[in-house]
């Protein structure tokens, strides 16, 4: 049987697997065993995370709209209940962004509901 040397490939190998830990504290950066563990809990976590943030949103959407709402006399529920009322369409996002940049249109907006 021929000899492999396989000194290059495994090389290559590890430099990819500790460029993908750059930026990580104390071994995890340099040492192999160390980095390649590291990385299978960040990938996991930011498997989940890219799940978990459209609910983050969500809610940082709901606390502003309650916010602003709250401020015309509102709660949030009543002013989710008279949209749908009255047909208006819009999403919890485009209700933040109004809510927060632009507050005289949602205030037309509330206006419309009571």
């Amino acid at each position: 049987m021929t000899r492999v040397k396989r000194g290059v490939i495994a090389h290559k190998k590890r430099e990819k697997l500790l460029k993908y830990a750059k930026g990580f504290h104390w071994g995890r950066k340099s040492k192999e065993r160390l980095a390649r563990e590291a990385l299978l809990h960040a990938w996991s976590y930011s498997f989940h995370g890219r799940r978990h943030r459209k609910s983050d949103f969500r809610k940082l959407w709901q606390t502003k709209i309650g916010a602003a709402a709250h401020a015309h006399g509102l709660s949030y529920n009543t002013l989710m209940s008279g949209l749908k009322k009255k047909k208006i369409e819009l999403d919890r996002k485009v209700l933040a962004e109004l809510a927060q940049r632009h507050p005289p249109v949602f205030q037309k907006i509330t206006e419309t509901i009571k």
